[in-house]
């Protein structure tokens, strides 16, 4: 696919640089594009309710309902946050992808690996990022396309049109 003549070339990506006395940790985040797998890993909570005259009433308010709810989201959190570190080629210590039961020990992974609480705060940033747009992100974009939009209408800093003679007093297109 081109979008005004360029091509995309797939989904955003962000770098985290952590540094290490024994050299740094480059962790790379894509943005997931694709969240079928979790769906049908992950299918959304029924809530509970009852039979009525006019059908079936979901009770939303349902403590266990709205605990199911929460889980889902913390699970579908990890799977963004699993699927977006792919390109880290990390090495989970007991996070399994093809297992939700353990995704959300991702966290105490890497607080077991030695990444400390900041660290660990800026690793769910750099997930954040690869998965949205800020208002920060759409300025850089915008600045930078209007720059060149201006680059492009700039006059050349030489005269627009040749010398109508030349010293020898002939027309500067006869001189050829």
């Amino acid at each position: 696919m081109k979008i005004g003549g360029k091509e995309v070339s797939g989904p955003s990506e962000e770098v985290l640089v952590l540094p290490r006395l024994d050299g740094d940790i480059v962790l790379k985040a894509r943005a997931v594009l694709e969240m079928e797998e979790f769906n049908n890993l992950c299918p959304l909570p029924k809530a509970p309710g009852r039979l009525t005259k006019d059908g079936f009433a979901p009770n939303t308010d349902a403590p266990a309902y709205r605990e199911q709810v929460s889980q889902h989201a913390n699970l579908r959190f990890a799977y963004i946050a699993l699927k977006s570190l792919e390109p880290s080629d990390i090495e989970w210590d007991t996070v399994d992808a093809d297992q939700p039961n353990t995704w959300l020990n991702w966290e105490k992974d890497l607080s077991a690996a030695g990444f400390n609480g900041v660290e660990i705060q800026r690793i769910t940033v750099l997930i954040m990022q690869a998965n949205s747009l800020d208002e920060a992100k759409l300025k850089a974009a915008r600045d930078a396309f209007l720059r060149g939009q201006v680059v492009e209408q700039e006059p050349s800093s030489g005269p627009s049109t040749g010398p109508a003679s030349m010293q020898s007093g002939h027309p500067a297109s006869d001189s050829e």
